[in-house]
């Protein structure tokens, strides 16, 4: 018996399976027949690799055995001629045929398929996120600040829509891709903000989700080298160039403003800035260029009190009006209270907060303890962390607001 086997599985599982996934989409055409094939790959892996050894490829094998045992399937069912269509480019030993085909990475191409512009902007994103990324529904819920069935209910229709025009599983032609990129590049970072800050679990992060989405980023903007794709990567870099100085050794949170700098990673930072360059020489920029210009900022100064505030509200100041947000309004807030001080800061973070959009959002009731605490205005600040500790289901944002909410007790 192979002892690694097991923890082979596990990582597969971990790290292959939605490659898995989209391959298995393009092969057998919807989801539904997909998840259970799916399961029996990693069931057969289960089964096979304990005995027989590790594959030296296992995404290659999981596809291949999700593939023949659903085609043994519909021939057990009687079903192989309905699905001839479908079986008939992979059931001769033959390689496939070179397909014209811009996108040639099968998750990426599921991602665009996903993002049809016959679905409502939110339903493609919600789709692709649950069906490509595997994010469980709540996890999207909580990204969009609604109520989990809202979520839920969009993916239905979103699926019930595709099938009802029978969209086919592939990639766009070449012209539709620019229509499309818009919703890729959102779900792309979406997945890298679940990867970079967990919205539960015991881990502060989960690298796995942040490597995809850099993954997918670089080949996103090697297929359209526009501003908005080099300056998501960007942006991305300049976030995970952090990882390291994120959590102490016990797996707690560390503030930006009490991270060690000299654990961030330069060469990927010099990277972002490379991409930086090249987006601004094209003389256009949207909101992840400025998101990524903000980043850039943080990066380059020697500590937060060294930080160029106005700097970042002027680049916050373009962004709200170029993409109106309550979450982007809060971080200009949260920048106003670092330039101009706390109080000038609240009535900022206040004025954002006043409409209650952001009444389910943890960070904007930690935000606000934060500058609550700097005024010395501790029933308050509790009352506020109290709030977001209500609202977290992070582990390590537990204990650090639990920490906070402590420091209050022994300053009152």
């Amino acid at each position: 018996m192979e002892p690694g086997a097991y923890v082979a599985l596990e990582a597969a599982y971990r790290n292959e399976a939605r490659r898995v996934r989209a391959t298995l989409i393009r092969l057998l055409g919807n989801f539904e027949t997909v998840e259970e094939a799916l399961h029996e790959a990693f069931a057969a892996a289960a089964d096979r690799w304990p005995k027989e050894g590790v594959p030296a490829n296992p995404y290659g094998w999981l596809v291949s055995v999700g593939r023949f045992k659903t085609i043994d399937r519909w021939r057990r069912e009687g079903r192989l001629a309905q699905a001839l269509l479908a079986v008939a480019p992979f059931a001769e030993a033959s390689p496939e045929p070179a397909m014209p085909e811009v996108i040639e990475d099968d998750e990426l191409r599921l991602i665009f398929m996903c993002c049809h512009p016959i679905l409502p902007p939110d339903a493609r994103i919600a789709l692709t996120l649950r069906e490509v990324a595997g994010l469980a529904t709540e996890v999207i819920a909580r990204a969009y600040l609604v109520p989990a069935p809202t979520i839920g209910q969009r993916i239905v229709r979103a699926k019930a829509k595709i099938r009802e025009a029978r969209l086919p599983y592939e990639a766009p032609a070449p012209s539709d891709v620019p229509a499309r990129l818009e919703s890729v590049l959102k779900v792309i970072y979406l997945v890298f903000n679940e990867g970079y800050t967990a919205t539960e679990g015991d881990a502060l992060m989960r690298p796995v989700l942040c490597d995809e989405a850099l993954r997918l980023g670089q080949l996103a903007a090697g297929l359209l080298p526009e501003p908005e794709t080099q300056g998501l990567l960007a942006l991305m870099l300049l976030h995970d160039s952090r990882r390291a100085a994120r959590a102490d050794a016990a797996g707690d949170l560390v503030l930006m403003e009490d991270q060690d700098r000299s654990l961030w990673d330069r060469e990927r930072i010099d990277e972002a800035r490379r991409f930086i360059a090249d987006a601004l020489a094209q003389r256009k920029a949207g909101p992840y260029l400025l998101q990524a210009l903000i980043a850039a900022v943080h990066a380059e100064a020697e500590s937060i009190d060294r930080t160029d505030w106005s700097r970042v509200i002027a680049l916050y100041d373009v962004l709200c009006q170029m993409e109106p947000s309550p979450v982007a309004a809060l971080n200009r807030a949260a920048a106003i209270a670092m330039r101009d001080g706390p109080e000038t800061g609240l009535a900022a973070i206040d004025a954002v907060t006043a409409a209650g959009e952001l009444e389910h959002y943890v960070y904007a009731h930690a935000t606000r303890a934060d500058v609550l605490r700097r005024l010395g205005r501790v029933d308050d600040a509790r009352a506020s962390y109290g709030r977001a500790l209500a609202l977290t289901r992070q582990s390590a944002e537990q204990r650090f607001l639990q920490r906070r909410l402590a420091s209050l007790e022994s300053t009152a």
